[in-house]
């Protein structure tokens, strides 16, 4: 940790009978919270310790740096975009201003990627080399494979590149965010008359070459081989066939990072829509805030890109190997499964072959998934029923990130042109999603499907689905509530759960839901689910608040929730006066964390661990003891602001019995033995990996439920 850190996070000692000093709102101090932002670099570092361990197959901890490549570019995009439009008088929770962020955050990274880069490149490449998939440089092959690439490069890749020079007749070009880019400075040969009007003899020019994203980044060095060149190292072999004055030694790659979170002016807008594909184009040309250039890059050149740039030196980072690592990710699809972890072992529940109709098995039982080790089949299985139930009349879906493979999308529009009434929530502001949601929902709209852009103002994170059927003389109401997205991509690779049921109390309630999105109905209050913005953030607060109560009176207490994300400081404050009360207090929390945990007399009671591995933690679960009479809850919010009070959330009680013994002391007691992925949260704010004790077994949670075979029988237990 850098002094800097050190000096914003000391550690103060509580007395329990100092608890009056927790106000009603946490004052800012890192003495209380801890930085969010850095609190995000620390996850960064978590994810990056896996590429960094040997003991992981080679291709998967490629895998890993390249997940770190994609993390810090949208990290970049919008959390350092951000704090850079709050210079002047912004103030985070724990008493940083915007301008000590951003010092710390670049000292932070300046370590991680060196660390990222080295790794890279002095062992995972090195050592893929040696097991035959060689990333090699374009100087160390023979005659015949440069030949091989030359001629490829004559027919692939030079008809699609354009140099473009900066001189008096072309000012420096637009640079897209996220493009690789060769610049070099050239010196002309003045020779013609044109030449002669635009340069004077021996003066240089800047040229740069940009690197279609559609170009192959990692090219074979023949049809069968699993030896690759990177493409820039070709262009730059090959750049006197672009510019005859060119030298490959003087070119250099480089890179930058724009931002987009562009604002939206969601109250003026007639279509919502139409807005959204505008505010795509803006985020095109937000301003520059990275600058990644190769380690060779010499620094006459770098003062010349951050001048036009309009940058400074706080904003460029020198990469010494490969830049956009997240590129190198093809290199998993090779068929090497000695390098890879063992394919997922996938279930499909033994309940779902009693019975033929999904909805007979519901109408019986309220079923609990758990993706991936439970096949996504269930889910869409139940929407594929329902498309084709001649007595289903109604499907309703809040649909976040859909994917551009969806699975589900196709029955939708299938149900509609059966004549049933379809209702898609389609979020057109899911960052980063927004161009694949703009098509969907277009395409739904032509299928007859009534398609709703959600509230002015909020995101709808949550992922529920409502059907209706018609049973006789009456209408019942079938609901799948899910902690994850309608997906097929990052269904895969993402631990969730979803609860599919028939209760009447859920089935009213997520009618209201849907009400309220589509109609905007004044709802005040639901029946079970909690609903975000609406009761979720007042009865979160309430339960909790109930642990506490139930401490101080000698009843059972004791609060286990996993999710994401920590950063509500109403939370927080109610979670360390349930520890000063002394509630017994488990997190897990993947990311982010403000909570300091493990501080006597303030949060003592209260543990805090992540789980990393290499399937990504995205699970919510609240547990509460509730003197005796347990309450679980699953849905798709974390204890964020933003999940509380801007975006629409829904969380659902798990009140079968059987459901809620298996998510206590199953689900949640594997993610608190796990001693071979997990990290524990110090009073410091470091991570400290958490191994086994003398004598103990190793214990993996995420290959526990891969290996048990009876994981999913609780459904067939009396």
């Amino acid at each position: 940790m850098t002094q800097l850190a050190k000096q914003i996070y000391p550690i103060k000692h509580f007395t329990p009978e100092s608890a009056d000093l927790l106000p009603a709102q946490l004052p800012r101090s890192g003495e209380f919270l801890f930085n969010r932002e850095l609190s995000l670099i620390e996850f960064f570092r978590r994810v990056l310790s896996e590429g960094l361990d040997h003991s992981q197959p080679l291709l998967e901890r490629l895998k890993f740096l390249a997940i770190i490549s994609s993390n810090l570019d949208e990290f970049f995009m919008i959390r350092v975009s951000g704090l850079k439009e709050k210079l002047e008088d912004s103030v985070s929770p724990d008493g940083m201003t915007a301008a000590e962020q951003l010092i710390e955050i670049r000292a932070r990274l300046l370590e991680l990627i060196e660390d990222q880069t080295t790794c890279l490149r002095d062992e995972i490449i090195p050592e893929l080399s040696k097991r035959g998939i060689a990333l090699a440089a374009f100087d160390t092959l023979n005659e015949t494979e440069q030949q091989n690439l030359n001629e490829y490069f004559q027919e692939k890749i030079y008809p699609v590149l354009t140099p473009q020079a900066v001189d008096p007749s072309h000012p420096f070009p637009y640079i897209s965010g996220g493009s690789l880019n060769l610049g070099l400075v050239v010196k002309p040969k003045v020779k013609r008359r044109i030449e002669k009007a635009l340069y004077k003899a021996g003066e240089d020019f800047f040229v740069r070459v940009k690197i279609p994203q559609f170009v192959q980044r990692m090219v074979p060095v023949s049809d069968d081989s699993t030896k690759f060149v990177l493409v820039e190292d070709l262009i730059a072999t090959n750049i006197r066939t672009l510019i005859p004055e060119g030298d490959p030694a003087s070119c250099h790659l480089f890179r930058i990072t724009r931002d987009a979170d562009i604002g939206l002016r969601e109250q003026e807008a007639e279509d919502l829509l139409q807005l959204m594909e505008e505010n795509l184009k803006q985020r095109r040309f937000g301003d520059v805030v990275r600058l990644e250039v190769s380690g060779t890059m010499p620094d006459d050149l770098i003062d010349y890109l951050t001048d036009s740039l309009q940058i400074t030196s706080d904003d460029i980072y020198r990469i010494q190997g490969p830049m956009k690592i997240a590129d190198l990710m093809a290199l998993c699809s090779v068929d090497r499964p000695d390098l890879k972890h063992a394919p997922l072992r996938i279930m499909r529940p033994p309940i779902f072959e009693k019975a033929n109709s999904m909805f007979e098995i519901i109408k019986e039982q309220d079923v609990l998934v758990h993706h991936p080790f439970m096949s996504y089949d269930v889910v869409t299985d139940f929407i594929r029923e329902a498309a084709e139930d001649e007595d289903v009349l109604a499907i309703k879906m809040c649909l976040y990130r859909i994917g551009e493979d969806s699975t589900i999308a196709p029955i939708l529009i299938e149900a509609s042109e059966r004549g049933k009434q379809v209702t898609v929530l389609i979020e057109l502001k899911a960052r980063f999603d927004e161009e694949k949601n703009i098509g969907w929902a277009k395409r739904f709209e032509e299928a007859g499907i009534h398609v709703i852009y959600g509230i002015l103002g909020l995101k709808t994170h949550c992922k529920t689905t409502l059907v209706v059927r018609r049973e006789g003389e009456d209408l019942r109401r079938y609901v799948h509530v899910a902690t994850g997205n309608y997906n097929p991509e990052t269904s895969a690779v993402y631990t969730d759960l979803g609860l599919l049921t028939d209760d009447d109390d859920i089935g009213s309630d997520a009618t209201e839901l849907f009400n309220f999105l589509t109609a905007y109905s004044q709802q005040q209050s639901f029946k079970k689910l909690l609903v975000a913005p609406i009761n979720l953030r007042d009865r979160m607060m309430q339960m909790i608040e109930r642990e506490t109560e139930n401490a101080r009176n000698g009843q059972s207490a004791r609060l286990v929730a996993k999710m994401n994300r920590l950063a509500d400081t109403r939370i927080i404050r109610s979670l360390y006066e349930a520890s000063q009360a002394g509630v017994q207090i488990d997190l897990i929390v993947r990311g982010i964390c403000m909570l300091r945990p493990g501080v006597p007399g303030l949060s003592e009671n209260i543990r805090i661990r992540s789980i990393v591995g290499p399937l990504l933690e995205h699970s919510r679960v609240y547990y509460f003891a509730n003197g005796g009479d347990e309450e679980v809850y699953i849905g798709s919010s974390d204890w964020m602001p933003r999940n509380l009070d801007r975006r629409v959330e829904a969380i659902a009680p798990v009140e079968d019995t059987k459901l809620k013994r298996y998510l206590k002391d199953e689900f949640l007691t594997t993610y608190l033995r796990d001693n071979v992925k997990a990290w524990e949260l110090q009073p410091d704010g470091s991570y400290e990996r958490v191994i086994p004790a003398s004598g103990e077994e190793a214990f993996d949670a995420q290959m526990s439920f891969q290996e048990r075979t009876n994981v999913f029988d609780f459904h067939l237990k009396n």
